[in-house]
């Protein structure tokens, strides 16, 4: 078959760009994938972090063509097309926020006229964590410019299905990101970093919103570290203003037990902390699933989740990773105590390494080549 595939490509950063590689990557081994990516994703105007570009070597080369200017229609006909003339079997999408509705609907329902591709679209989310003005709208004008999805919770499906009722839809897991490497011993990555051996080291990782629930964790961090001795490493960019952060480390009292790195982190830096650290906290406010997650499965690493969206459908609780209520300060203290007082890292490692088996690109791949055949 022949697959056209538009979004986000290095180098432009990011995990949606590396989820979009390592797919086209994977279809690539049966199929032809021409990847069409974007000479600008975001006007700097509305691009909330310092760039929207990787400093770091590709970790997994598409040979992706740089066509698309999301606020430039004249870029849509073009790349229009361009996919029609070389008429694959299915467009595939990667959609995650009302803003490329536009952008992407033009070029799904012009190619599909053109060359009677079906349209495929894999939903981070249906409903974006921060509603504006216009999201319904320009979200039924996405999903209805496809003729088959794919999500990766039950909560997106359950979005889907009220714009979309009875439309092909896929459920598959979100599949791991491969191009972090294999595990390595955390004595190892804990040399590289000049941690000591013995401490107790929770992360916070990924950009920084208000969603994230990290004003959360860092009112957390006294009992925890009362209770446990652990610290705290955030290794993210911040995407909105850090002052309250800083406020509230300063007004607890957390300046020697919690390290705030506010840049984006460049590939090398996220394996080594990620198999350094003992813990990884996601405290989220709302979710509908996290990309995070998979890093840390692919680097046998645990992680405690709050009770929000698709994250809770992720994480079996007590067997691959711990579970706590959302916006409870006291309850994310009592997860982190439960997994040191209880020595859980053993038996937490073991169960996720079941659970990889079950979050491969082949799984996905199979997804998009189904919806792909379909008729209708």
């Amino acid at each position: 078959m022949r697959f056209a595939f538009v979004g986000t490509a290095y180098p432009m950063r990011g995990g949606i760009a590396q989820f979009n590689a390592l797919l086209a990557r994977e279809l690539a081994k049966r199929h032809t994938v021409d990847f069409y990516s974007f000479t600008r994703q975001y006007p700097s105007l509305f691009f909330p972090g310092k760039t929207q570009m990787e400093s770091g070597p590709d970790p997994a080369p598409v040979g992706a063509r740089a066509m698309v200017d999301s606020i430039g229609p004249w870029s849509w006909h073009r790349t229009a097309r361009e996919i029609a003339s070389r008429k694959p079997d299915a467009l595939l999408f990667k959609y995650w926020i009302p803003f490329f509705a536009p952008c992407f609907a033009t070029i799904a329902r012009r190619a599909r006229a053109r060359c009677g591709c079906r349209v495929i679209l894999i939903c981070d989310n249906v409903i974006p964590h921060e509603t504006r003005l216009f999201d319904e709208a320009l979200t039924r004008l996405m999903l209805s410019s496809a003729d088959g999805f794919i999500v990766m919770t039950k909560s997106v499906l359950a979005d889907l299905r009220r714009f979309r009722p009875d439309a092909p839809a896929e459920l598959v897991h979100h599949p791991l990101y491969t191009h972090f490497g294999e595990p390595m011993p955390k004595e190892e990555a804990r040399r590289r970093l000049g941690w000591r051996p013995d401490e107790r080291v929770l992360l916070f990782f990924g950009y920084i919103r208000r969603y994230k629930g990290l004003d959360l964790l860092l009112r957390a961090m006294p009992e925890i570290h009362r209770a446990t001795g652990a610290r705290l490493v955030v290794l993210g960019e911040f995407y909105e203003d850090r002052a309250p952060y800083d406020r509230i480390v300063e007004e607890v009292g957390l300046g020697e037990i919690v390290t705030m790195r506010g840049d984006y982190a460049p590939n090398e830096d996220v394996a080594v902390h990620f198999n350094a650290s003992d813990l990884t906290v996601l405290p989220y406010r709302s979710a509908t699933q996290s990309g995070i997650v998979q890093v840390a499965y692919q680097l046998e690493r645990p992680v405690l989740c709050t009770r929000v969206g698709g994250l809770e459908e992720m994480i079996q609780d007590g067997a691959t990773g711990l579970l706590a209520a959302p916006e409870d300060v006291a309850g994310i203290a009592r997860a982190v105590s439960r997994y040191f007082e209880e020595n859980l890292e053993g038996r937490l490692v073991e169960g996720l390494r079941l659970e990889k088996a079950k979050m491969g690109w082949d799984v996905m791949a199979a997804a998009v080549e189904r919806l792909a055949k379909e008729k209708g």
